[in-house]
């Protein structure tokens, strides 16, 4: 048996060793586990800012039947019937949808079509609505007397009822309200604001922070009220004064404005210089651009940067909308967002504030109620679009007095926006899209880090790292460098996983823009990284010899035998100048992959015109990283 004297020092040592290990876990508590007390977004949240329903007037009187609840019910995954009468469904959900109805006549043509009295009192409605339901050229006919009512701009056509805007746009948000499900699905409200009275595409998609209550009144601004951006400005202004809710704009993609989405001597809607108050109030309210979507990508031109050879990409630049005024070479500079970018940095030298210090996101800007960006299940852009025998080699989809506008095959099933958030919910997103820690793809759900700072090493490149430091020592996508100490060079991290449902990762870029000492802007494009890297080198014909290619267009497939899943990079500017002003953004380009024209054709056992394109190299486009001298 124990005396009690021998066990009084056992319990003593043993009472010293537990209390010494809880000494030792309370000191190491806060370095063990790097995921605890992490407060910056560790989740990629996926979605649509650009989405049109029956209460768009050109996507109800083309056809689409399908609501904004069952746009947010399809992107949030659920399997729906489409107005063409096809079953479709997402790969995976969304984690976000912004249902942007156009401002102007919204709702007023489903109203219509569901025989709104004050409606079909008017005679040339009445008209309009029978032809619209014969379908064929008469259906042409009718669309362009209901286009003509907006163009025209009269505030007294009834199409422009305010009244009946206001029972429409209360629904819309109160829609939005039921399907929004924090944390599982958000649904943002918002709306797209839609000059429409020239062929010049300058909308803007206007977003809410809050809720149906804080959106409800005043009612979304319409060109009717004004074209011009500035007065929706001073609108999205008035608003948050008025209601405590928050705004911003999101700039529509450019190149059908013929040369007017980024302006840098004159305003186009009022011949007014662009001042200082220009430059200011839309740096205030446009945190984002969209680079890409159904009618083309809008980051670069091939004329605009000719030493790029990823620059010709789903290019459309034949004219505005309406294709009245045809494209010439000087609008080129003032639409596409690389262009834009460095113009900024030039005009904030001159009037002190960069208005075009925007994000970058993609959105499908689909008239269909249906969010499909993926090659395999595109439903195009308005209903009489959607999958068909022969789609990719049809005739255009719409003739404007004699004017064939597009052929359904020039469009691109484009893009999606990701957006680094905290949590999925509508004021965790909007405030991401604030700060600009968002990026764009042609569609494919790529994985994508950047940051800059100026004490990255080569241990920060670590994957399970990068995240991390780069938050600690530097800023994400959409931030802000200031000069760094003795004219150190900025380092950037950037690492990207590819789409487990898409092809592997063929290289990463870095795209620098700069202002010179005597204000000339230029550019240059680095491949930072790239896959296959045993067997490819820098210096091929000067460049990076080109990854290859596995599609088989025949039977719409291609393999991963090429290409990395994962790329990881730390990258250093080695043409680096302390005195000038600069910006950043990483370009993740896939390998090649069939595009949607490929799996039309293979489906229906349909033949491509030779200038029907059938391949495609998917793109992901960060949020740039300036540089601001000291």
């Amino acid at each position: 048996m124990t005396s009690p004297n021998r066990i009084a020092p056992l319990v003593a040592c043993l009472i010293a060793s537990l209390f010494a290990g809880l000494a030792y876990a309370a000191e190491a508590a806060d370095d063990y586990s790097p995921y605890a007390g992490v407060e910056h977004p560790t989740r990629v949240l996926w979605g649509d800012t650009h989405l049109h329903t029956t209460n768009s007037f050109d996507a109800r009187s083309l056809g689409v039947t399908l609501d904004a609840e069952a746009a947010f019910r399809f992107a949030r995954g659920e399997e729906l019937t489409s107005s063409s009468g096809l079953r479709v469904r997402l790969s995976r959900p969304l984690d976000f949808l912004v249902v942007t109805d156009h401002s102007d006549a919204m709702g007023a043509v489903d109203e219509l079509f569901k025989g709104n009295e004050k409606l079909m009192a008017h005679a040339e409605l009445r008209k309009a609505r029978e032809q619209i339901m014969k379908g064929g050229m008469d259906a042409a006919e009718g669309f362009l007397v209901l286009a003509g009512a907006l163009i025209d701009g009269d505030p007294s056509s009834p199409l422009l009822s305010r009244e009946i805007m206001s029972t429409v746009w209360d629904r819309h948000i109160e829609t939005a309200d039921r399907f929004n499900e924090p944390g599982r699905f958000t649904a943002v409200i918002g709306y797209e604001w839609t000059p429409t009275r020239a062929g010049d595409k300058l909308h803007r998609n206007v977003l809410y922070r809050g809720d149906a209550a804080s959106a409800r009144r005043p009612l979304p601004f319409t060109s009717i009220e004004s074209p011009n951006p500035q007065d929706l400005w001073k609108w999205m202004e008035r608003y948050e004064k008025e209601t405590g809710g928050r705004l911003l704009a999101l700039a529509h993609n450019g190149n059908l404005s013929n040369g007017k989405m980024f302006p840098v001597e004159t305003n186009p809607d009022t011949g007014l210089a662009i001042d200082a108050d220009y430059v200011k109030t839309r740096n205030r309210w446009e945190p984002l651009y969209e680079v890409t979507q159904i009618k083309g990508d809008g980051e670069t031109h091939p004329y605009l940067s000719p030493d790029d050879e990823f620059a010709d990409f789903e290019t459309w630049d034949k004219g505005n909308v309406t294709l009245e005024v045809l494209k010439t070479p000087d609008m080129l500079q003032y639409e596409y967002a690389r262009e834009a970018l460095k113009n900024g940095l030039a005009l904030e030298r001159k009037l002190g504030t960069n208005p075009y210090r925007f994000g970058m996101v993609g959105s499908t800007d689909s008239h269909t109620a249906l969010s499909t960006a993926e090659e395999d299940n595109f439903f195009g852009k308005f209903a009489a679009n959607e999958p068909v025998t022969n789609r990719a080699t049809e005739e255009p989809s719409l003739v404007i007095e004699g004017r064939e506008l597009w052929q359904t095959w020039e469009t691109s099933a484009s893009g999606y926006a990701a957006v680094w958030a905290t949590e999925n919910t509508r004021a965790a997103i909007f405030d991401a899209m604030q700060r600009r820690e968002v990026y764009a793809t042609t569609g494919p759900r790529m994985t994508v880090r950047f940051f800059g700072g100026f004490d990255f090493d080569e241990t920060d490149a670590h994957p399970r790292r990068l995240v991390t430091n780069g938050y600690a020592k530097g800023v994400p996508m959409g931030g802000i460098l200031e000069g760094g100490s003795e004219g150190k060079a900025p380092t950037f991290l950037v690492a990207a996983q590819k789409d487990p449902l898409s092809g592997n990762l063929d290289r990463i870029q870095i795209v620098k823009g700069w202002l010179s000492a005597d204000g000339e802007t230029k550019e240059e494009v680095y491949d930072v990284v790239w896959g296959d890297a045993h067997r490819r080198k820098i210096g091929w014909r000067g460049g990076l010899k080109p990854v290859g290619n596995t599609v088989d267009v025949a039977n719409a497939t291609w393999t991963n035998t090429i290409g990395d899943g994962e790329l990881v990079a730390l990258w250093s500017d080695p043409n680096f100048d302390p005195s000038q002003p600069s910006f950043y953004y990483a370009r993740v380009i896939e390998i090649p992959t069939p595009r949607w024209t490929a799996y039309d054709a293979k489906f229906y056992g349909a033949s491509l015109e030779d200038n029907v394109l059938a391949e495609i190299q998917e793109r992901a486009y960060t949020s740039p990283i300036w540089y601001q001298p000291e």
